[in-house]
């Protein structure tokens, strides 16, 4: 099964982790991968560390992520990891290295369910082109795949069984709340 959560609501990563945690229940061997993310300080990557699921993220993190961490520092959205993700001399490698990371891990037949987070991004930004992992998805049909990220590709639903679209109706952003710890982030 193919799954995907994309739109430009919240809630994408945190659909993937309730299905990460379902499967992990049942005694599936979970594995997440985050696409150009790299910080040290986000509530899934202490969540998933306790239930012993592994998370790893190809991406640059924020040079504050100890402090925001530890409670010392709020992240201000300042963007710098975000734009530093984005730039094509950093992202490319990442990206290859996490699709090969990837396919790798298919190859070992470890895990039943593997999430791709924001690969979207990757795709849309053409650090990844979307032909090996349409070819990935199709060779692998014993695994249960969720990809997350805004404005997923629609050139692959046709390969998808699940798409939700998640978009915001409502959110406490509008009205200048910023990210809550455990919430947020």
């Amino acid at each position: 099964m193919i799954t995907v959560y994309t739109g430009q609501g919240k809630g994408k990563t945190t659909s993937a982790l309730g299905e990460a945690a379902l499967a992990y229940c049942q005694g599936k061997r979970v594995l997440m991968v985050q696409f150009l993310k790299g910080s040290t300080y986000s509530g899934e990557l202490v969540g998933l560390n306790r239930l012993a699921i592994p998370i790893i993220q190809f991406g640059v993190g924020c040079r504050w992520a100890g402090m925001i961490r530890t409670g010392m520092k709020h992240c201000t959205g300042c963007g710098e990891c975000f734009r530093q993700n984005r730039n094509p001399e950093i992202a490319l490698d990442l990206v290859q290295q996490a699709f090969d990371f990837v396919a790798g891990e298919v190859k070992t037949a470890t895990y039943q369910m593997i999430i791709l987070d924001e690969v979207s991004h990757a795709l849309n930004r053409g650090f990844l082109d979307i032909n090996p992992l349409k070819e990935l998805l199709l060779t692998s049909s014993s695994l249960d795949w969720i990809l997350t990220g805004r404005g997923m590709p629609e050139t692959i639903e046709s390969l998808v069984d699940n798409w939700y679209d998640l978009n915001m109706l409502k959110h406490p952003f509008s009205k200048g709340i910023s990210s809550r710890r455990g919430i947020e982030y």
